[in-house]
Order: structure tokens, then C-alpha cells, then sequence
């Protein structure tokens, strides 16, 4: 179990599930060294692509790749803040700062433990992670727990 003190390196992965298919996106997943997948979207029952909705994803994951399902809202942006970029009212640089303030305000102790993060997969929509807050979200933990993390983007 990797823990804040130590000072091993871990490995954080992130993914986008749009423009995948499901065959594509299980198989990024498989072919990885991952046991859990972290979503953090808001909305965890979009139609964008049927099997990323929660309950599929959480039998697929398990089903096909062995990997558990944890859904962890507080990692994602508020719908305001969502809706100003997409609308957008905000560039990408006031969204990151946004969505970084956001992020300092939660408790971030009591959302998830540093543990968590080895071999876990943060899932959101976006199909790269350049303008996505899955990649905010894990440099944000890394900092903020300190971590020896390489971080791995699956596309």
C-alpha cells in the first residue's frame, strides 16, 4: 500500500471515452496495469456513449478488465462552472482556475486517500485531456499529496 511517506513512485492514468469504442476503450484499460477506475464527471448517466453510463461501466470494468468502479463527484466541476465554459462565457485558463479554487475548498482528506491513487484511472468525457478536468484534478492530488506519480494519458 503506497502511502503519503513513502516515496516510491506510483502510476495515475487517465481516459476520455468519447470518439472510443467500447472495444477501443475496454482494451486501453486492459491493457493497462489498472485496478480502479475513479470517475469524475457529474453527470455519471450521460447518453454520449451507452456503455459509459454508471452501471454499464461498472459491470464492464469488472466483467472484462478487473478493475472496480468508484464514482467520486466531488472531483468535478459544478454545473456553473461547467456551463460558463461550455457556453463559452469563460476561456479554458479562467475555467482551470476555477475548477483549481473549486478543488481547495473541498476536504479533500475526506474524499479520497492517497492509497487510492496508485494504479487508478480518473474518467471523464473529453477524448484528450488537454482542456479536461480529469487532468486538473490528478495534478492537483499529486501536489497536493505529495506523490512520486508518473501520470499516463490513454487516447
Amino acid at each position: 500500500m503506497i502511502t503519503m511517506n513513502q516515496k516510491s513512485s506510483i502510476k495515475i492514468y487517465t481516459i476520455g471515452y468519447t470518439k472510443k469504442s467500447a472495444e477501443k476503450f475496454f482494451d486501453l484499460i486492459r491493457n493497462e496495469d489498472i485496478s480502479t477506475l475513479i470517475d469524475v464527471r457529474l453527470n455519471n448517466t450521460s447518453q454520449l456513449s451507452a456503455f459509459a453510463k454508471k452501471d454499464d461501466l461498472e459491470f464492464f470494468l469488472h466483467e472484462l478488465c478487473a478493475v472496480q468502479y468508484l464514482h467520486i463527484p466531488q472531483l468535478a466541476p459544478t454545473q456553473n462552472i461547467l456551463k460558463a465554459y461550455k457556453s463559452k462565457s469563460i476561456t479554458w485558463e479562467d475555467y482551470e482556475k476555477e475548477y483549481l479554487k473549486l478543488l481547495s475548498t473541498r476536504d479533500i482528506d475526506n474524499i479520497i486517500q492517497p492509497d487510492i491513487l496508485n494504479k487508478s484511472c480518473f474518467l471523464c468525457s473529453e477524448y484528450k485531456p488537454d482542456n479536461c478536468h480529469r487532468r486538473l484534478a490528478v495534478e492537483y492530488l499529486v501536489e497536493y499529496f505529495k506523490l512520486d506519480a508518473e501520470v499516463k494519458h490513454l487516447i
